[in-house]
């Protein structure tokens, strides 16, 4: 349905544009030459930028016809996520990453080249009354590059009545497309549990207070904690993903410390499972003569909560694009998480899924070192986002 009207991208340099991403791979505030390379996209079509909010991150602003930074009329923000993660990738493909222990392992090599394919459509076309706001993010893997944006000015400097963002989604196949009303990915908070005994010889446990038991002890309790503690149909996620103790077999060590994650969709089950964390630790331990420090990794991502309008507004873009049978307008929520969650937080907006599938199947797994993002959602994707724009602008003229 939307391939016949691709002659105005250039898929082929777009293709090698995004596969240079993924060759170069950048991790959480080191998007330097990310950011170059998208800068100099930008430029070589009269886009103005800003660059340096949140470290390295990107503004683009494109003005309608007769619009321009002193009158920009009605304003939408479109992100894209520029990051890649610490990860060794397996593929052996050309473009496969070359730099050790780094890949785009997520897609947003393909996020910023759809997003610049937008914005080929959009500068070449200006027949709109309003401006576009390209936001080209850092550090979504756990660095809240969204705040940090946020925190130096974003939506300040560059107002906008509403936003989105779109991810590459490899359980949907390409061509097919996906968002909901309400949360779409889940609220996340990272902790530890430092659990203190007493140390001392193996083969004298009686004179020490062995803190790994006790570890474990309050591990398998946790699990109670969805399983028993929340309700069924609000989902929640607690995993332990680390256990660290002791340096020697014959030596029992002072602590242990746990590490792991929450994920919840509402902010009642959020703080349900954080008081079970201190009230299951400080007991367990207390009951075996130790004691454990629950300690909340500084920030968290809040759930990614679809504004009602924008999401069901996505979604009739969407149906437009690929038709009813390839739209999903009322997705399952996941269980990862996001940081546009914060600019859904200050602005409207909603968050949805294309398909990273190939030959109509699931694709490889985000976060996977098989994993790559699929070049035929870069027409797709950039069309979705021209579309939408535009759309956008027509509804407010109709206000």
């Amino acid at each position: 349905m939307y391939l016949d009207q691709d002659a105005g991208l250039r898929i082929n340099q777009l293709t090698a544009f995004r596969r240079d991403l993924h060759m170069h791979p950048e991790l959480k505030y080191e998007e330097r030459r990310t950011a170059d390379k998208v800068a100099a996209y930008l430029a070589a079509l009269g886009i103005p930028v800003a660059r340096g909010l949140g470290g390295t991150g990107i503004v683009a602003s494109i003005h309608g016809e007769g619009r321009g930074a002193d009158d920009p009329g009605p304003a939408v923000g479109i992100r894209a996520d520029m990051d890649a993660l610490p990860l060794q990738e397996t593929n052996r493909f050309a473009h496969a990453s070359r730099h050790e222990g780094r890949m785009h392992a997520c897609g947003h090599d393909g996020h910023m080249a759809m997003a610049l394919g937008a914005a080929e459509l959009l500068a070449a076309d200006r027949n709109f009354d309003g401006t576009v706001h390209l936001i080209f993010q850092p550090a979504e893997e756990g660095g809240a590059g969204a705040r940090a944006m946020m925190d130096d000015g974003l939506f300040t400097r560059f107002p906008c009545q509403a936003v989105f963002a779109l991810h590459n989604w490899p359980a949907l196949p390409q061509g097919q497309m996906g968002v909901r009303v309400g949360p779409i990915m889940a609220a996340a908070r990272m902790f530890e549990i430092i659990v203190r005994g007493r140390g001392g010889h193996a083969a004298l446990p009686h004179t020490t207070i062995d803190p790994i038991p006790v570890a474990c002890a309050i591990v398998g309790q946790l699990q109670v904690l969805v399983s028993r503690g929340t309700d069924p149909l609000d989902s929640a996620v607690l995993t332990v993903g680390r256990i660290e103790s002791g340096t020697s077999a014959n030596i029992i060590p002072d602590e242990a410390r746990i590490q792991g994650t929450c994920r919840n969709l509402t902010t009642a089950s959020q703080q349900f499972l954080m008081d079970g964390l201190h009230r299951i630790s400080s007991h367990i331990a207390e009951a075996h003569c130790a004691t454990a420090q629950v300690v909340f990794k500084p920030g968290g991502y809040p759930a990614t909560d679809n504004h009602r309008k924008e999401a069901l507004f996505m979604g009739e873009v969407m149906r437009e694009l690929v038709g009813d049978d390839n739209a999903h307008t009322d997705v399952l929520p996941a269980m990862t998480a996001e940081d546009f969650g914060f600019m859904l937080q200050e602005v409207p907006g909603a968050y949805g899924w294309i398909g990273n599938g190939a030959g109509g199947k699931p694709g490889v797994g985000l976060h996977n070192p098989g994993y790559d993002f699929n070049d035929d959602n870069l027409a797709l994707g950039a069309r979705f986002w021209d579309r939408l724009a535009r759309r956008w602008f027509e509804t407010q003229a109709q206000r």
